[in-house]
């Protein structure tokens, strides 16, 4: 049997590692950030695009924005930003569900289509997650501006979507041509993964913002935010836009956009400013 002292020695070492571990830097991968025109092209070209059946034949359409079919008709638009992970199979399925559930047209902009497009394991320094974000919100604008030329999109009808990383160029796009903002797994506040929110929601903007109750990124339970006055949800932010809601579920995950909870008030919320 161990002595009490060996079993505190042991215990000792075990705290150092956690707390080591908790502080340990990230690493980050390849070095390109810049947003130039080159850049740019390459996330729209490879962009994913998904048409409801209503626009592409009776039947959905999926591609790149590149191969995008000429179609009869009009339909709303969402811009949907991926999160640090890319186009992954979630956003992916996020996109086929607004097609198929509220007759939506959405298009997400490839930001690793870029070569050599840094990529990260946080935490890693603020300088270089602001870096991020600016190629981000270029993204989304460039996205917008090259949509124009699609003749079936109802320019009334755009929103804008965004889960984590894509959600934070989502909350600061500064433009008046979005009829609504969907912001999941963002906080909308002061955080690690920003040095302010700086965003660009206008007073009376419909918004919803959907996160975790104990998000491990922008939550307080993330030890990375120990020394801001972190909520966790885009509430304080968005108090004074009576068109914002703000969904918190009782979970400790943050992809969220796919979860029925969080589709279902998404869908109402959409229904509501889609079709008023």
């Amino acid at each position: 049997m161990l002595s009490s002292r060996f079993l505190l020695a042991g215990l000792a070492l075990l705290f150092a590692t956690v707390t080591l571990a908790a502080d340990a830097p990230g690493e980050t991968k390849g070095t390109v950030l810049e947003p130039s025109s080159d850049n740019l092209a390459l996330t729209w070209a490879n962009a994913n695009l998904v048409l409801p059946a209503t626009l592409a034949g009776g039947r959905r359409w999926e591609g790149h924005a590149e191969d995008a079919p000429d179609v009869i008709g009009i339909a709303p638009l969402v811009v949907v930003m991926h999160g640090s992970s890319g186009v992954a199979p979630g956003v992916k399925e996020f996109q086929a569900w607004l097609a198929d559930e509220l007759g939506a047209a959405s298009v997400a902009p490839d930001s690793l289509a870029i070569p050599d497009r840094l990529t990260y394991t946080s935490p890693v320094d603020v300088a270089t997650y602001e870096r991020v974000h600016a190629l981000r919100l270029a993204e989304l604008e460039n996205a917008l501006k090259a949509s124009r030329e699609w003749s079936w999109v109802d320019r009334l009808r755009v929103v804008l979507a965004g889960t984590s990383e894509g959600a934070v160029a989502v909350g600061r796009y500064a433009g008046k041509d979005a009829a609504a903002r969907l912001i999941y797994s963002w906080s909308c506040e002061d955080n690690y993964f920003v040095t302010a929110p700086r965003l660009g929601v206008g007073p009376k903007e419909p918004v919803l913002n959907a996160i975790s109750a104990r998000d491990p990124y922008f939550s307080a339970a993330n030890p990375w935010n120990n020394d801001r006055a972190v909520t966790g949800s885009c509430a304080a932010a968005l108090k004074d836009d009576p068109k914002a809601e703000v969904l918190v579920i009782d979970a400790d995950v943050h992809t969220i956009l796919n979860r029925p909870e969080v589709r279902d008030r998404t869908a109402s919320f959409l229904r509501g400013v889609l079709n008023p």
